[in-house]
């Protein structure tokens, strides 16, 4: 990887950490925390240049069915679609709780439990990030959450997007709130007298909410410290380069997003230096440092650009989300295939994953067990909880053979 790579990397590493939105968001929280809807409205009139009261925070249900006046109806027919692919994607994921018995009388199960209450965040600055709404509410309904509200910023307008509002209604969401930026994640997080505070909080957003979900983090659960978008592209001297240069620019159509490619042929990476404005090239002896390279970025987007993706694939151990072959561009995860496309960024995919029914779900142990039971594991519970000094441990079993 080149240095100047290297150098944007770290720098990406780095995104919600600038200490000047550190503490702007820690001065907002607490204002927040401390002076609810009043530092909601103020922070509201302050950003979005909006100036709204209490009652106007949530969007009324007249306005929420009314947005489908301003959408053409073959949108609708779009999103219905759409809909249906992600939410025939994860009905897939539901999976039956473990369960093992023994004749001795040993009941150990795994219970999974939806968390009761998810509010979504759905940016709406520079453009109206539509598809993240199906994208994470869809998921979490069918994990089975059975409150979940939507926090967006309103326009100069003082409105909410209508094609924002036509998806939650699709969604069945009716609580839609006009918050955005950090003040959003913090009137989630602590609650208000209008917003109420949830378990976990969901969806993309910029540095500032994306710290803001950083410092909450234990008050609520989060998805994911998310920073801009990103794509390796892995490509060699038979990819087709009109798909490499399109799927790099579609990538770097994203403020801050960040496009790789990394290819076994210098010809390849001489066409499209020459193409694409912004992004890197990076050349790789063979495939197998082409997926090592991959692999250390371990990016949000990997597109394998290769007559055989699959065989490739297999040497892939970070990415977020895999694309194959030619005529799988990241833009079908974006929108239309089924998987969520919040992901991990940020090198994040070495230990993290994208959105599942597991993300909006806990899971509980359940252990039973028998006189017979107890008695057979009695003596090497006391040995261990002796060894560690919790006597009182051991005497919790003995007592129950007096």
């Amino acid at each position: 990887m080149n240095s100047k790579a290297a150098a944007q990397l770290y720098d990406r590493n780095l995104y919600y950490r600038r200490k000047s939105v550190v503490d702007k968001v820690a001065r907002i929280l607490e204002d927040v925390r401390t002076s609810g809807d009043e530092a909601v409205l103020k922070y509201t009139a302050r950003f979005d240049h909006v100036k709204l009261a209490s009652r106007d925070l949530r969007v009324a249900e007249s306005e929420i069915s009314g947005a489908f006046q301003n959408i053409k109806p073959e949108f609708v027919a779009t999103l219905k679609m759409v809909i249906q692919n992600v939410t025939t994607f994860y009905r897939s994921q539901i999976k039956k709780p473990c369960c093992i018995k023994s004749e001795e009388g040993i009941l150990l199960k795994e219970e999974f439990r939806p968390i009761d209450t998810v509010g979504v965040y759905i940016p709406a600055g520079t453009a109206p990030l539509v598809s993240s709404v199906y994208m994470t509410v869809v998921p979490a309904k069918i994990a089975g959450v059975k409150r979940i509200v939507i926090l967006t910023p309103p326009g100069r307008d003082g409105h909410v997007n209508p094609y924002i509002l036509a998806v939650a209604n699709l969604l069945n969401v009716s609580e839609v709130y006009k918050v955005g930026g950090a003040q959003a994640i913090a009137a989630l997080a602590f609650g208000t007298r209008t917003i109420p505070r949830v378990d976990k909080i969901v969806g993309p957003g910029n540095a500032y909410v994306t710290e803001a979900k950083r410092q909450l983090f234990g008050y609520v659960d989060i998805d994911m410290l998310a920073g801009p978008t990103e794509l390796v592209v892995i490509a060699n001297r038979l990819s087709n380069p009109d798909f490499v240069v399109a799927d790099l620019e579609s990538q770097v159509e994203h403020a801050g997003g960040l496009a790789i490619l990394v290819s076994t042929s210098k010809q390849l990476i001489r066409q499209v230096k020459n193409r694409v404005q912004g992004g890197y090239a990076i050349y790789a002896k063979n495939m197998e440092e082409a997926c090592e390279i991959a692999n250390r970025i371990a990016p949000e987007h990997l597109q394998i650009l290769t007559s055989n993706p699959m065989s490739v694939a297999r040497m892939i151990r970070h990415a977020g989300a895999i694309f194959l072959g030619p005529y799988s561009p990241t833009p079908l995860g974006d929108y239309v295939a089924g998987p969520s496309h919040v992901l991990p960024t940020l090198g994040t995919a070495r230990f993290s994953s994208g959105l599942s029914l597991s993300s909006f779900m806990k899971t509980s142990h359940i252990v039973s067990y028998s006189r017979k039971a107890l008695e057979k594991v009695r003596e090497p519970l006391e040995r261990i909880a002796l060894i560690e000094g919790l006597v009182k441990h051991a005497e919790s079993v003995n007592v129950r053979f007096k």
